[in-house]
């Protein structure tokens, strides 16, 4: 409407909230704080034969309060959604999360006092279930993985609550540039190293997230590190970034949970990443029961990828006679799938054959060769 020759007034809407404003400093305070009680996590090392000149470290991202790597996107995203006002006082947080993630989520929902709804498979563990309701959160299960977004998405709209959606925002809740996230912890345990810069990074991508913030963190400090990223069966992230296909899909859910998507996420940053392996399930297994071998630890499907490309990229610098260091993930402990990867019925039931793989890592760590199974 024209205004001219007319006195016009200002329009001024005022929704601050001075009540909200105090809930909201109390609740990034608790989430703020339970990054200060929380000590870093270790980098464990693997035991390689001392003649190679090749140092393998596992981040062991299980000691964090809730278990898991996710505890830190869970953190990052609850202070990202917070401050974008996005969390309101009394009203759910839900997210669609295969466990992990939603074990994280439901610890913070219960910190700041508001519910959590997980929508996850009906594949779930049970103990990631158990977790989840330990923590105060409810499960709420769908039979297609490709449903838990759009099934998020309405139970937000249902309840007034948000819609979490850590497969977009992931890659930009966390500060890449440092602040005491995972890639600059990493660098900060290996300064007194004998290889402080890491040859390679091997991160494995659920939301893409954790290797888009190690890869970021590479470029700006100006490192020569590479960033690896394993790849499961069952998930297009490796044939997205191959094919430079942004539509990239997957008709079947991932057997290594926690890692690969039916399609591909908005926090997956391919142009970030230097390299990718696509590993079969049953390499992730065996390498898992490797690890637990040779550190006494027993740890998830998703460790067991990304171990299985370290040892990988181990045998090249062997082979080329390369010394320095690798680094991968230690994403959440093993106990949560003693009846799936530890158990030999499980395994037999999804047709795994696990010797071959487990006669590739055992040849390398005797001889330094590397012998992929014949497919």
């Amino acid at each position: 409407m024209s205004t001219t020759g007319t006195t016009a007034t200002t329009v001024d809407i005022d929704r601050s909230d001075a009540a909200c404003r105090a809930w909201l400093k109390e609740a990034v305070r608790k989430v703020q704080a339970d990054a200060n009680r929380s000590a870093d996590t270790h980098l464990l090392r693997f035991p390689l034969p001392e003649e190679w000149g090749i140092d393998l470290y596992l981040k062991d991202e299980s000691t964090h309060p809730t278990g898991s790597l996710k505890h830190r996107l869970a953190r990052s995203l609850f202070l990202y959604a917070l401050c974008n006002g996005w969390i309101r006082p009394g009203r759910p947080v839900i997210e669609a999360s295969s466990g992990s993630t939603a074990v994280s989520e439901a610890y913070f929902a219960k910190l700041i006092g508001v519910p959590f709804i997980a929508v996850m498979p009906r594949t779930t563990s049970p103990e990631k279930c158990r977790l989840i309701e330990f923590h105060g959160g409810t499960c709420h299960f769908v039979d297609d993985p490709m449903k838990m977004y759009e099934e998020s998405a309405a139970l937000a709209a249902q309840t007034g609550g948000h819609y979490m959606d850590q497969f977009t925002y992931a890659e930009r809740a966390t500060d890449w540039r440092g602040n005491n996230n995972i890639a600059e912890s990493i660098y900060q345990q290996l300064r007194l190293e004998r290889y402080p810069e890491p040859t390679w990074i091997v991160a494995t991508a659920g939301t893409g997230g954790t290797s888009a913030t190690i890869a970021r963190y590479v470029r700006y400090m100006q490192h020569d590190t590479r960033v690896c990223v394993p790849d499961p069966e069952n998930s297009c992230f490796f044939d997205g970034w191959t094919h430079h296909d942004p539509d990239a899909s997957s008709d079947c859910g991932s057997r290594i949970e926690g890692i690969g998507r039916p399609r591909m996420e908005p926090s997956f940053v391919p142009g970030a990443i230097d390299r990718m392996m696509k590993v079969p399930d049953a390499a992730s297994v065996a390498a898992c029961r490797a690890l637990e071998r040779a550190i006494g630890r027993k740890a998830g499907g998703s460790t067991g990828t990304g171990l299985w490309s370290a040892l990988k990229i181990i045998a090249e610098m062997v082979a080329d006679g390369r010394r320095g260091s690798v680094v991968t993930l230690l994403c959440d402990p093993g106990e949560r799938y003693l009846d799936k990867y530890y158990s030999d019925g499980w395994v037999a039931a999804q047709g795994m054959d696990l010797a071959p793989y487990a006669k590739t890592i055992e040849t390398l760590l005797d001889s330094g060769a590397w012998h992929e199974p014949a497919a």
